[in-house]
């Protein structure tokens, strides 16, 4: 998940469609610097599921839905980005472009309906009834994402940065650390709602831990892809990027990031 200062609590992301559909900017660099997701997990996932097909909600340039492909599932995607939906279908991957909320299945039905790194962008209560809607009984809805926390003196030049080159922006101003447990309870109010939705079997939720090392030009490579800085100007990023860059080279021009893969999964339950 984007390394940025925490957004205020009254936030609702699902509202936030300027930002939700501004990572297609350069959806070549997006797909290039982001990371996968660990195969263990998409693994369970695919073991999870009753059959093959699988729905890829908010497939964003096909990152996850390739791991799933190579994993041998049929996917689909959805996202509302035409931009990142070209790329994706450029790569093979079949995309129809829509926000899940609108998106017609026309009678299609999935043995897992995912969401990596794109849940949050989705309508809290209307994402889980319509997933129990296009997934065939005990079929699997499975929400992912990362978390991950730079070396303090790389997250705190961040936050200065940031704070300076974007004086009004409606985030606060804490610490750009993302403890693992803010995510932890978040991941748990999506829980929360898949259970109230009243459509799926208990909730079940999974933690993945893993490393991944950056240079200094990978780690500028990946921030302009993240919330928060896709919308800046070129002036701003440039700061943003110089006094990021500057924290790298004083820890010796590279760092081993903490990435922590969330994940909550629940089965559908047969129409009574």
């Amino acid at each position: 998940m984007p390394t940025l200062p925490s957004p205020p609590a009254s936030h609702d992301p699902h509202r936030a469609r300027q930002m939700a559909e501004s990572f297609g900017t350069d959806a070549a660099r997006y797909d290039r610097a982001r990371p996968s997701y660990p195969a263990a997990l998409i693994r369970r996932i695919v073991d999870t599921a009753p059959g093959p097909d699988l729905l890829d909600v908010g497939c964003g340039t096909g990152i996850a839905g390739r791991q799933f492909v190579d994993a041998g599932c049929t996917v689909l995607g959805v996202e509302p980005d035409a931009r990142m939906a070209a790329f994706a279908g450029a790569g093979r991957l079949p995309v129809e472009v829509a926000t899940f909320e609108d998106w017609d299945p026309a009678g299609r039905r999935f043995d897992a309906v995912t969401a990596a790194q794109s849940w949050h962008w989705i309508d809290p209560v209307a994402g889980p009834a319509k997933a129990a809607e296009v997934l065939r009984p005990d079929g699997v809805l499975a929400i992912f994402g990362h978390v991950f926390e730079p070396p303090d003196p790389i997250a705190e030049a961040f936050t200065d940065a940031y704070t300076q080159a974007v004086p009004d922006s409606p985030f606060d101003r804490q610490s750009g650390r993302r403890p693992v447990q803010l995510y932890q309870s978040m991941y748990a109010a999506i829980a929360d709602r898949i259970r109230e939705s009243g459509r799926f079997a208990e909730p079940e939720q999974w933690r993945h831990d893993w490393q991944c090392s950056y240079t200094r030009e990978q780690w500028l490579e990946l921030l302009p892809t993240t919330g928060g800085l896709t919308q800046l100007g070129p002036d701003q990023l440039d700061a943003i990027l110089t006094a990021v860059g500057r924290a790298v080279d004083e820890v010796g021009g590279s760092f081993t990031m903490e990435y922590t893969t969330l994940a909550v999964t629940a089965a559908r339950r047969p129409h009574r």
